[in-house]
């Protein structure tokens, strides 16, 4: 299976439009990859959580069957988690499942 997890990280809005959600969608239904995960962590969380314009495109990556999931402690700390699981996003303590990717050498590109 071809997996590619798309660690976002950064709370920059245009980094978020013009590369995270533009490559996750197109990948997954231009079948670039089997399987396009999305990770939203750090600071990420907050802009995800309350930007309308930012759910909206996160609404359509899970829509073309793109998966969302998110560190939780970063949703909470942000005071996101509710937004965020409305939205259907699948909020857990990534730092196992991060781990547990990196060691089945899964593809990870970090933003």
């Amino acid at each position: 299976m071809e997996k590619l997890n798309i660690l976002w990280t950064t709370n920059n809005k245009e980094t978020f439009f013009n590369m995270v959600s533009m490559y996750a969608t197109n990948a997954k239904k231009r079948g670039w990859w089997q399987d396009v995960n999305v990770i939203i962590w750090g600071s990420s969380s907050k802009l995800a959580g309350s930007d309308p314009e930012v759910q909206e495109k996160i609404k359509e990556m899970l829509a073309a069957g793109v998966t969302v999931e998110g560190c939780l402690a970063c949703a909470d700390n942000s005071g996101v988690t509710e937004e965020l699981r409305k939205l259907g996003v699948e909020l857990r303590y990534m730092g196992q499942p991060l781990t547990d990717y990196l060691k089945a050498d899964e593809k990870i590109l970090s933003v």
